[in-house]
C-alpha cells in the first residue's frame, strides 16, 4: 500500500474534473465515490443530476467561516493510495474503509466531529484519490504536519490487516520518485525510463572513482549533458544542474535537474564529502597496462574483500563508507561491463542505489581501497566478454555478492527496511550477472579437475578435509568440486600450501550463504595465490606440470593465520 502526498493546489473543482476526466490517456475507467466526510455527499459518477461544481462548492463549504483574508492561498489537499503490484483486487467498501484510515491518520478528519470536509474518488482498479478542503468544520487548519510520513504509518498497518504485500518503511533518504507528468511524458516518447532516472544514473557514473570536483564536472560534460554551474559572486561553484540534450519543455528550453533533485547525495556538498582527502590519500590513476580490465577486476576483488572485514569490525559510520563505496564500484563496472552482462549490472547497480544511502553518515576516507577499484575499473576501458576479462568479472562478482549480502545485512539490523530489500535485489541481479560470466571457465576448470591423477584428487580431498572439516563432505558432492581439486593443484605447482590458503578462503561467515562453496573457494583461491582466472590464460607448461606432479605440501594441520590481503 502506497500512500503519495500532492502538491496543494487552488481550485477544487478542476482537481475534480481531472479525477472524473479520462485521464491524459484514457486511463481512468468508471470514476465515483467511494467514501466521504458525511457519507451522504452526492456522486457525479453515479448521479447524472450531480455536477461537478455541486461537489466542489460542497467540499469548500467551510471556506466561508474564515475571512477572505485569512484564507489559505493553497486550500486544495490533495493524496493519492496505491495498491503494491502483485495485491488482490480491493473492493469498493475496502478501499472506503482505507480512504478513511488515511484520511484519519494524516489529521485531515481525525474524527472529532469538526474536521475537513474530504471525498475519496476511485477510477481504477489499484488506487484512490482523496481530495479535502484545508478548513476545518470549526473554521480552524488542520494539524497535517507530517501527514506523508502518518499516512506511511498508517498503510503499515492497513497491509497486515488486509493481508496485503507488506511494503518496506522508508526513512526519508530515497531518491525522489518520477512525477506522474514524467512518467506520462516517457510513455508517450515510448522511453523506457524518465528523463529524472537516466539522469541520476548518469550522474552515479560520472561520479565514480572520481577525485576532484572538476573531474567529476568534466565526465558529466563528456558523458553528453547540458550543465549548469551556479555560482557565487566570488565563482566559486555552489550548485549545479543537469539536462539530457533534446529533453525540453513546452516552452522548449532544456529541462534541469539539480543533484539533490536526483538523489540526496548527489548534490554538490554532499559530492565534496568524497573528495575531502588529502591528496596523497585519494584514489590515484594506473595506467592500462597496470589495471587493464582483468587487472581492475583482481583490485575489486580484493577491494570487495578487505571492505568485508571492515564491515565485520568497523562502526556504523564506517560500515557506512563502506556501503556508499560499493555504489560506485556497481556502477563503474556496469559501465565497463561486457554485452552479456551489461543489463544485470546495470539493475543490480539500479538498486543498489537505494542502499547505499541512509541516516548514518559516511565516514568517507575508510572507503580508499573500494573507490580505487571503481577508479581502476573506469580507467581500464571496457572488458572483454571472454577469456581472461570474463573470468576476472566472475572473480569480482562472486566477492561482491558476498559484500552486497554484507550490506543488507547491516541494513536489516539497523532497520534500514527499504535498504535491505534493495541490496537483496541488487545480490540477485549480480547472481545473474555471475552465472553469465562464470561458466565458462568454470567448466575448463572442472575439465582439468576430471584429467587429475587419482593419488592428486585423494591428495586435495585430504587437503580440504584438513582445511575445512565442516565443510568438507558438502564440498566433495559439489558439481564444482572438480574445479576445485585443479585449482588446489595449481596452488601447490606455485609454491603455496592448500591448506593454509584453504583455511583463509574460508574464514568469512558469508559462505554459508553460498550456493555452491567450491565455487567461492576456487575463485578466492585463485585470487589470493594469483593465478590467472581462465585456464587458458596460463601457460600450456605450467598446466601440464600442475596436471602431472606438485611439490609435497605437509598436511597435517595449518597455522591459524588472519587473511592476507
Amino acid at each position: 500500500m502506497i500512500p503519495s502526498i500532492h502538491k496543494q493546489g487552488t481550485s477544487t473543482v478542476r482537481l475534480l474534473a481531472y479525477l472524473y476526466g479520462p485521464g491524459r490517456r484514457e486511463e481512468h475507467t468508471d470514476p465515483h465515490l467511494v467514501a466521504s466526510f458525511d457519507g451522504l455527499t452526492p456522486d457525479p459518477g453515479r448521479d447524472p443530476a450531480t455536477r461537478l461544481d455541486d461537489l466542489a462548492r460542497l467540499l469548500d463549504e467551510p471556506l466561508h467561516l474564515v475571512p477572505d483574508d485569512a484564507r489559505p492561498d493553497k486550500h486544495v489537499w490533495h493524496a493519492s493510495v496505491r495498491a503494491a503490484p502483485g495485491d488482490r483486487p480491493l473492493t469498493d467498501t475496502e478501499w472506503a474503509d482505507i480512504a478513511q484510515r488515511v484520511i484519519a491518520a494524516t489529521g485531515i478528519d481525525p474524527g472529532d466531529g469538526a474536521g475537513c470536509r474530504w471525498a475519496a474518488v476511485r477510477h481504477a482498479d489499484d488506487h484512490i484519490h482523496l481530495i479535502a478542503t484545508l478548513v476545518r468544520e470549526d473554521g480552524r487548519r488542520p494539524n497535517h504536519h507530517r501527514s506523508a510520513t502518518r499516512a506511511q504509518a498508517e498503510c503499515r498497518r492497513i497491509e497486515t490487516d488486509y493481508d496485503l504485500h507488506r511494503v518496506a518503511a522508508g526513512d526519508g533518504t530515497a531518491a525522489k520518485r518520477p512525477t506522474s507528468a514524467e512518467q506520462h511524458k516517457a510513455q508517450r516518447l515510448h522511453q523506457q525510463r524518465t528523463t529524472r532516472e537516466e539522469l541520476r544514473e548518469a550522474v552515479r557514473r560520472a561520479v565514480a572513482g572520481t577525485t576532484t570536483e572538476d573531474e567529476f564536472f568534466d565526465r558529466l560534460a563528456a558523458a553528453g549533458l547540458l550543465i549548469r554551474r551556479r555560482t557565487a559572486p566570488s565563482r566559486d561553484t555552489l550548485g549545479y544542474t543537469v539536462a539530457l540534450p533534446g529533453n525540453h519543455n513546452r516552452d522548449g528550453q532544456p529541462v534541469f535537474y539539480s543533484g539533490s533533485k536526483l538523489a540526496p547525495d548527489l548534490s554538490l556538498p554532499r559530492l565534496r564529502e568524497r573528495w575531502t582527502e588529502p591528496a596523497d590519500n585519494r584514489p590515484r590513476p594506473a595506467s592500462r597496462a597496470a589495471t587493464g580490465p582483468a587487472a581492475a577486476r583482481r583490485r575489486v576483488a580484493t577491494a570487495a574483500w578487505q571492505s568485508l572485514l571492515l564491515i565485520d569490525q568497523g562502526d556504523d559510520r564506517t560500515i557506512a563508507a563502506q556501503v556508499s563505496a560499493t555504489g560506485e564500484v556497481l556502477d563503474a563496472l556496469a559501465d565497463t561491463s561486457a554485452a552479456h552482462t551489461r543489463q544485470a549490472l546495470r539493475e543490480a547497480a539500479t538498486a543498489f542505489e537505494r542502499a547505499s544511502r541512509s541516516h548514518v553518515r559516511a565516514a568517507h576516507g575508510h572507503d580508499r581501497a573500494l573507490r580505487q577499484a571503481a577508479r581502476d575499473l573506469v580507467h581500464s576501458g571496457p572488458a572483454l566478454g571472454r577469456g581472461e576479462d570474463s573470468a576476472t568479472t566472475a572473480m569480482a562478482l562472486d566477492m561482491l555478492i558476498f559484500l552486497v549480502i554484507a550490506a543488507a545485512t547491516w541494513h536489516a539490523k539497523k532497520h534500514h527496511a527499504q535498504q535491505a530489500e534493495a541490496a537483496r535485489r541488487a545480490a540477485a541481479h549480480l547472481r545473474t550477472a555471475y552465472q553469465a560470466t562464470a561458466a565458462q571457465p568454470l567448466a575448463h576448470l572442472q575439465q582439468q579437475g576430471r584429467r587429475l591423477r587419482a593419488h592428486q584428487r585423494q591428495r586435495q580431498s585430504r587437503a580440504l578435509h584438513v582445511a575445512l572439516p565442516e565443510l568438507a563432505n558438502r564440498v566433495l558432492t559439489e558439481a564444482g568440486w572438480p574445479a576445485l581439486a585443479a585449482t588446489l593443484t595449481e596452488v601447490e605447482a606455485a609454491g603455496h600450501n592448500p591448506v593454509t590458503l584453504l583455511a583463509q578462503a574460508a574464514a568469512r561467515r558469508e559462505l554459508d550463504t553460498a550456493e555452491r562453496v567450491s565455487d567461492v573457494l576456487t575463485w578466492r583461491l585463485r585470487r589470493t595465490a594469483e593465478l590467472p582466472a581462465h585456464p587458458r590464460s596460463a601457460t600450456p607448461a605450467r598446466v601440464r606440470r600442475s596436471l602431472i606432479t606438485a611439490p609435497p605440501t605437509r598436511l597435517e594441520g595449518h597455522p591459524s593465520a588472519s587473511p592476507q590481503h
